[in-house]
């Protein structure tokens, strides 16, 4: 019998120490990627069974932990992995900092698409390498690779390193095949290492495909990693533990030296059951909330239509995060963030995600119809207030 799970749940978080939920009011946050739906139960339940077993001791990762990886990234993805290509982490972003030490050295350049997720551009300049952007293009309302631009900045700068991310944050576009073979054959002609952060590789939508890059990089192997999560896809940010795939087995022996200088090789035992219970009997749950997302999306995006049409709105082809355009009614980014919080609603600021990101902001649509309904309304009392700019 089919279980049917309920994403309408109105959760109370207020109170418990999280990040998304930190007010003193009643303001409702759609900001951080953060789901505001119960985990999967299969989840909870490896949760309950360690606390009921009562011992949390030191932990490894067990041959049917790998497996479930392997089964999930190879059956969904056509990425066909062995336990040796695959390392543990805490965290993408502690992996993408890893990976600064990995390719390259103090003062070399990383190339970066603008706009994207902060701590590309961050922990390329705090690790005090020189940060190089090359603005996405938006074309027929999407974001697309501006590969002239990035391929005379690589010649120009001597880059070492470029970050993909894919599925793109905060646009939403999953490349196509054709466009990640154009951006691999450039790497290769100027000797780039590519690192590629597909943590919303699991919440592609209906009617798009995700390539993993690995699938793609063969001869190149020994200059491709690929970083990976359960977190995002499950909602369990608050649970630290990612993975890293390469399939040079030089490469993968240099990243793991690398992270036992720091001792960021393991994770927790809650980690490891969480991740395993996830990629094992989480399937079924995961598809009935993309179902619920793209019901969240499609509203969202009707609700902007009807109510807010001066909002230039990029259709989202993963995830629960939909960008938005709002040049239209200011293009003072404090103004239009200053007014949403006036009307205690709170949504990304774009210009965090670099400087394509002005006049912009983010929305995150995942959490039940009823807090998104009530938060497009302070939107439009927000804008509202602003006028047409």
């Amino acid at each position: 019998m089919r279980v049917l799970y309920n994403f309408d749940e109105v959760i109370d978080r207020r109170g418990t120490g999280s990040l998304k939920w930190h007010y003193s009011d009643d303001t409702i946050p759609l900001w951080v990627a953060d789901m505001d739906f119960r985990a999967a139960p299969p989840i909870l339940a490896a949760m309950d069974s360690i606390v009921q077993r009562g011992i949390l001791g030191y932990t490894l990762p067990t041959k049917a932990l790998y497996a479930a990886i392997m089964d999930w990234h190879g059956s969904r993805y056509g990425l066909l992995l062995t336990d040796k290509e695959i390392l543990f982490s805490p965290g993408v972003v502690p992996s993408l900092a890893l990976m600064l030490h990995i390719f390259t050295e103090a003062g070399d350049a990383v190339l970066v698409n603008d706009p994207v997720y902060t701590p590309f551009m961050s922990k390329v300049t705090q690790n005090k390498r020189t940060l190089v952007l090359s603005a996405l293009v938006e074309a027929d309302g999407k974001y697309r690779l501006d590969l002239d631009d990035m391929e005379t900045k690589i010649i120009k700068h001597n880059i070492k390193l470029y970050f993909l991310c894919n599925p793109q944050n905060p646009g939403g576009r999953v490349w196509m095949r054709e466009e990640l073979e154009a951006l691999l054959t450039i790497c290769k002609k100027h000797d780039v290492a590519i690192v590629s952060d597909e943590i919303h590789q699991d919440l592609t939508l209906r009617g798009h495909t995700f390539t993993p890059f690995l699938t793609l990089a063969q001869g190149y192997e020994h200059k491709v990693v690929s970083l990976t999560s359960m977190t995002k896809t499950f909602n369990i940010a608050g649970i630290k533990g990612s993975l890293i795939f390469a399939k040079d087995a030089a490469l993968i022996e240099k990243i793991n030296a690398q992270q036992h200088l720091n001792d960021e090789y393991e994770l927790n035992m809650f980690a490891y059951a969480a991740m395993h219970s996830a990629y094992r009997d989480g399937g079924e749950w995961l598809a009935q909330l993309l179902a619920y997302i793209e019901d969240n999306i499609e509203f969202t995006l009707q609700f902007l239509a009807d109510k807010l049409p001066k909002i230039k709105v990029m259709r989202p082809e993963a995830s629960y995060l939909i960008w938005l355009d709002c040049s239209a009614y200011s293009d003072d980014d404090q103004q239009l963030y200053d007014a949403l919080r006036a009307a205690k609603v709170e949504l990304s600021a774009g210009y965090k995600y670099g400087s394509e990101g002005r006049s912009k902001m983010r929305i995150n649509v995942a959490c039940p119809r009823m807090l998104l309904e009530a938060g497009l309304a302070r939107m439009v009392v927000a804008f509202e207030g602003l006028g047409d700019g």
